[in-house]
């Protein structure tokens, strides 16, 4: 009797080939490299995702030069590669703001942010937000005003108001409110955290 030739998946692969890969390995060959072979989009073009890129960044002032997988985060990068570990992993999926920087001044979500993306980009996190032994205003209103609990969530915070106040010197307490509506306290101290941004932005008027 005639054999009837194996059925193919819509990958290409015989379920024959698949049951026998799942013992021998064959699976990772047949199955991987159609995944491994998508790209993302970059400014240079598509990158496959399994390459590795050297990207350069002005990180905190000072000039780096790294190799990453087209797959790391911005995050990934500060925190193990760079040993800046101000910006925290909280959720991962950027919905907290604790990994929140500043690229190019304005507030990301690092844990969201492709590392390839922020080649040729100025990156600032919490720890070159004073300069040397003094602390940035903002800095020292949220100690002032105990505009923190566990402190976890804080540097996101910090990053945030620098930001905001740099284009809103003078805000509302709505306009705090909403600008720092990404950025989530668990224990719950928005209160004095709004008053720290206040008082941060009369430090910063001079007022």
């Amino acid at each position: 009797m005639e054999k009837k030739p194996a059925k193919k998946s819509p990958g290409g692969v015989s379920r024959r080939d698949f049951i026998k890969g799942m013992g021998t390995g064959a699976l990772g060959t047949a199955v991987l490299p159609p995944l491994l072979g998508q790209t993302i989009p970059t400014k240079k073009g598509r990158v496959p995702v399994y390459d590795k890129k050297t990207i350069a960044l002005t990180v905190n002032g000072q000039k780096v030069g790294l190799a990453v997988e087209a797959n790391e985060t911005l995050l990934d990068v500060l925190r193990d590669k760079l040993d800046l570990t101000g910006a925290k992993r909280v959720c991962d999926r950027g919905e907290c703001g604790g990994c929140t920087v500043l690229l190019d001044g304005a507030p990301v979500y690092a844990c969201m942010y492709l590392a390839i993306r922020a080649d040729g980009k100025a990156v600032k996190t919490v720890e070159g937000l004073a300069a040397g032994d003094k602390l940035h205003p903002v800095q020292e209103a949220f100690i002032e005003k105990d505009g923190y609990q566990c402190g976890f969530c804080t540097p996101g915070f910090l990053m945030t108001t620098s930001a905001f106040l740099e284009k809103n010197p003078a805000p509302s307490l709505d306009e705090i409110k909403q600008a720092l509506s990404g950025n989530l306290c668990r224990c719950g101290n928005y209160a004095k955290i709004y008053g720290a941004v206040d008082a941060a932005a009369k430090k910063l008027r001079g007022a």
